[in-house]
């Protein structure tokens, strides 16, 4: 009883900023990996499972209104060895991501009418459950927009929304019976345009976090530019930064701690029309591959005939290769310092990343680590 009173009075004394400052306390940021299996066999035991927080398994395809297993044999194989990553961290959540670049055409179907959403909702779940897995992710590429060869329709704003609702239902329903909480999380593109055929205010009321694919910004057309830039450079609001899609988000409704920022593990390149790397615009005579960030570390930041470059205002840098007139975009760990600075500065949710099999020798992920641990 003597106890009991002791603590009760000291309770009492401490202010209530000060319990008001232990309610606030920000949560640690998530380290969210895309790992491609779409490749075939993921060989698990290259992954750091210690520096992540969630695995987002990319990807599971649509056929017939339904989440399908494309490559049954290896996604089974593949959903067993990522599993086994718990043992070396227990937190460690794995997600199947539905859709992606290239299987995004049957989204707008799936989610047509009541009917083939709660069927989509009920497969993607019993995929969750059959595999002992922790949530979903969606990379539908894109609502109301042409992605690679999707089917897209107005409705598509509305439907985007009720195919979140459909899913929680289905999770919570499987929460019911397993006792555990299962996650809903999805991956969006920066750009203006998303922001009128989804009504992001009302989806993100069903969703953990929004991943925001702050890179691609220069995939083609006659401009290049940097793919994965903090900041913008011009005044141009076509112009695309990992800082503007964020207060995008922002505006439309999505807390900023829902918010997670992504990070590009491979660069961009093109040949330009003139042998200035500064200058705005900067035309395309032609795409060039590029590869990995190991790739770019090792090989071309190592190669006298490329010059590293660092943009203040953008926060990014680049490699020209003045006789070829090559120009590569990337992120380094410089960048990615910037980016995770970013993230705890602003309060959010934290950093994302594709794909972890592009930085193998995990210098950009060992940053990143450092950096929120």
């Amino acid at each position: 009883m003597t106890q009991r009173i002791i603590l009760r009075l000291f309770l009492l004394s401490v202010p209530v900023f000060f319990l008001g400052m232990i309610a606030r306390k920000p949560a640690k940021p998530v380290v969210i990996a895309y790992v491609g299996g779409f490749r075939g066999l993921v060989n698990a035991d290259r992954i750091a499972a210690e520096k992540l927080t969630h695995i987002n398994y990319a990807f599971v395809d649509i056929k017939n209104n339904r989440a399908w297993l494309h490559n049954l044999a290896t996604d089974t194989t593949n959903f067993r060895n990522l599993n086994g990553l718990k043992k070396r961290n227990p937190d460690l959540k794995i997600l199947i991501s539905i859709g992606g670049w290239a299987w995004s055409e049957n989204f707008s179907d799936a989610v047509l009418s009541d009917t083939s959403r709660q069927a989509f909702a009920s497969s993607a779940t019993d995929i969750v459950r059959q595999y002992n897995l922790d949530g979903i992710d969606i990379d539908w590429e894109y609502p109301g927009m042409k992605g690679e060869d999707n089917v897209f329709r107005p409705e598509d704003r509305e439907h985007f929304t009720l195919m979140f609702q459909a899913l929680r239902q289905h999770l919570n329903a499987l929460q019911q019976q397993t006792g555990k909480y299962y996650l809903i999380t999805t991956a969006m593109p920066g750009f203006r345009e998303i922001f009128t055929h989804t009504d992001m205010g009302q989806a993100q009321q069903y969703l953990d976090y929004v991943n925001v694919m702050s890179y691609d910004h220069f995939t083609g057309g006659p401009k290049a530019g940097h793919h994965t830039n903090l900041y913008a450079v011009t005044n141009d609001e076509s112009e695309q930064s990992a800082d503007r899609a964020v207060q995008r988000y922002r505006q439309a409704g999505v807390p900023a701690e829902k918010l997670v920022m992504g990070v590009a593990f491979y660069g961009r390149g093109w040949e330009l029309a003139g042998n200035d790397p500064e200058a705005q615009p900067k035309l395309i005579c032609k795409v060039n591959r590029v590869g990995g960030y190991t790739y770019i570390r090792d090989s071309l930041l190592t190669n006298p005939a490329f010059v590293r470059h660092w943009d203040k205002k953008a926060k990014a840098p680049y490699l020209f290769r003045p006789e070829q007139k090559f120009f590569i975009s990337y992120d380094d760990e410089e960048s990615v310092r910037h980016k995770c600075r970013y993230v705890k500065k602003n309060g959010l949710g934290g950093v994302m990343f594709w794909e972890y099999f592009s930085d193998p020798k995990d210098y950009l992920l060992t940053e990143i680590d450092r950096q929120l641990k």
